[in-house]
């Protein structure tokens, strides 16, 4: 007796492997999605949550109690030296008056219209 598989088996043992692989791969390319979809909402959330850029800031020196500049928010020397904290624009006017030199690249003095 024949006890070989006929061909039509073989093409549906063929056709039920190739759907177990699919159904796999999409069930696999589904979780990359939402693990995307996770990670693009959490980094939206933390824009949303992150506190706005301070206005003006003081640049201490190495000890961190002497006033070294005063700069703009945005100012890159700022962001560089690492050495500033947020500051109101009455402490930032404060510290011109106080003869604290204001930053060459932002110019705060200039921005606030400082001229004493």
């Amino acid at each position: 007796m024949n006890d070989a598989p006929s061909r039509l088996d073989l093409l549906r043992f063929a056709r039920r492997v190739v759907v177990q692989q699919a159904t796999a791969s999409l069930r696999q390319i589904d979780q990359w999605i939402a693990d995307e979809e996770r990670r693009e909402s959490e980094r939206r959330r933390g824009e949303e949550a992150r506190p706005a850029a301070p206005e003006w800031l003081i640049q201490y020196g190495l000890n961190r109690r002497n006033v070294d500049s005063v700069h703009v928010g945005g100012c890159w020397a700022a962001a560089k030296s690492g050495r500033c904290r947020p500051a109101t624009r009455e402490q930032v006017v404060e510290a011109l008056r106080q003869q604290v030199p204001g930053c060459t690249f932002c110019r705060p003095d200039t921005e606030l219209g400082f001229l004493e």
